[in-house]
């Protein structure tokens, strides 16, 4: 049975992205359209798109939306750049020309009207659908930035939206949109559901709480965070809330895109390679992150790291073993990220003291994650909690094999060495501690050295893994079909 899906989304890969959400929203579409399912998305017009680039073309002005307490106007432009995905953009300058996405670029000040840009943002997509005349049977929205829109289609009654269903993924739990409750009037919430079981966070409005209680169905993106976020622990406070709607939430594996990460046909990287054939391209590629990257030794095992620096991501306890490994052991590091100050400036100081064993790239170069990739043996992901993660997904497929804690996505997709069989796709650790991250680091590296066979062996597992859209674009397929009265 046919279907009508609308996405409706805060960025999307490739035309705006702050992290896996854009990414999720650029590759997932491609792949339902192969499964015969008609797909639109909306997202704003940030004034960082690239009109020109993406065949941007205008084919609304005046559109009209009514806010609470006003009337807003805008216009809506067009991009086929990806092939039989019709993409919509909400041009609003007064909220969305600006130097960032959701912070000053410069300053990474969140913008202190973000509550009112994406209640507007909300509202209008559901317009642009009306003015479209695109009936979807499901509404899937992302994150806390759409999270009313779930809300809208119950409360508003609007005929058009009648057999309408909507789904809410959730990307990151901990991210709820949490602002002052002067928002409700302009947002076109009624005071009535500005309460503990609704909207109402200690006072605040809480956009994901309400998106929590109001979507159709529920879904996060591995199977393994789903069961996290029911427990206090990972739950972010919001676990009483997920229990109670735990018979409609699911959990779904993101997917990469194997168009972008695929080391056969990457022309990024200096030299392709394949699972059955990778020895020369691999040490190829090592040798040449070595040159860029002013390392010292093409024989001691690299350690990759292209992640935000930030706590989520293990930073903390990266930042407390890092040295006695350099230390008491021989490796090398590759890092590149940008994130919290503290963080930056530590690892920036390392390379003068350790000179020719670790590189420190501070920012984000999209060319040169495919380097890092290529080029490293392990590739460290030690989350304190990780929804799904895509970078150990492509790591693998590039042969450079996961050192990461078993939470979440993480969990999910590494297979731990098995030292008898000699099998696996990466190492794992549970505990939160550096001294944990430093036996697996050194765990790894003693694999290198005294087991080189063992890390062929799982090399070629790890990138013989299918981590494409396929299998999660069929899951969620039968998931909108359930929603909608398919089966």
């Amino acid at each position: 049975m046919s279907q009508n899906i609308l996405f409706i989304a805060s960025e999307m890969t490739p035309f705006i992205k702050t992290g896996g959400l854009g990414d999720v929203v650029g590759s997932l579409p491609k792949s339902l359209i192969h499964e015969d399912v008609h797909v639109k998305v909306i997202i704003p017009l940030y004034s960082g798109i690239n009109y020109q680039k993406y065949g941007l073309f205008k084919v609304m002005e005046g559109n009209c939306v009514e806010m609470g307490n006003c009337h807003e106007f805008f216009c809506v432009h067009q991009s086929n750049y990806i092939p039989s995905v019709e993409t919509y953009f909400i041009e609003f300058n007064k909220y969305f020309d600006r130097n960032g996405v959701y912070d000053d670029k410069w300053s990474h000040t969140a913008y202190q009207d973000n509550a009112y840009r994406y209640a507007f943002f909300c509202r209008a997509a559901l317009q642009v659908s009306k003015d479209l005349g695109y009936r979807p049977d499901v509404i899937h929205v992302h994150d806390w930035q759409t999270s009313l829109i779930p809300y809208y289609i119950k409360h508003d009654h609007d005929p058009f939206f009648a057999r309408t269903k909507s789904l809410l993924t959730i990307h990151n739990l901990p991210y709820q949109g949490r602002f002052p409750s002067d928002v409700v009037p302009y947002a076109k919430i009624d005071w009535s559901d500005f309460h503990a079981g609704a909207f109402e966070d200690y006072g605040c409005i809480n956009f994901l709480k309400g998106g929590l209680r109001f979507a159709d169905k529920l879904n996060t993106v591995s199977p393994n965070y789903a069961h996290e976020i029911l427990t206090p622990e990972f739950g972010a406070g919001l676990d009483f809330l997920l229990r109670e709607r735990q018979n409609d939430l699911c959990g779904i594996l993101n997917g990469i895109d194997t168009q972008l990460w695929n080391p056969s046909k990457d022309l990024i990287i200096p030299e392709r390679y394949s699972a059955d054939s990778f020895t020369k391209g691999k040490q190829r590629n090592k040798e040449e992150l070595v040159r860029r990257t002013g390392l010292s030794s093409t024989s001691q095992p690299i350690f990759g790291m292209a992640v935000r620096l930030a706590e989520q991501k293990g930073i903390g306890m990266l930042s407390q073993c890092i040295e006695p490994v350099l230390n008491t052991m021989q490796c090398q590091f590759v890092i590149m990220g940008q994130g919290d100050q503290w963080a930056q400036n530590y690892f920036e100081s390392l390379p003068k003291k350790y000179p020719g064993r670790i590189s420190v790239q501070i920012g984000f170069d999209p060319e040169m994650e495919h380097w890092i990739d290529a080029g490293s043996d392990f590739s460290l992901v030690p989350s304190i909690y990780e929804p799904c993660g895509l970078k150990q997904m492509v790591s693998q497929t590039y042969g450079a094999l996961p050192v990461g804690r078993a939470t979440g996505g993480l969990d999910d997709t590494i297979y731990n060495y098995n030292e008898y069989y000699g099998v696996g796709t990466g190492f794992k650790f549970k505990d939160i501690s550096p001294m944990a991250l430093y036996n697996t680091i050194g765990w790894a590296n003693a694999t290198y050295f005294d087991r080189p066979e063992h890390i062929n062996t799982m090399r070629h597992l790890a990138m013989k893994q299918n981590y494409s859209w396929s299998k999660s674009s069929n899951d969620y397929k039968k998931l909108y079909q359930k929603m909608s009265g398919g089966y």
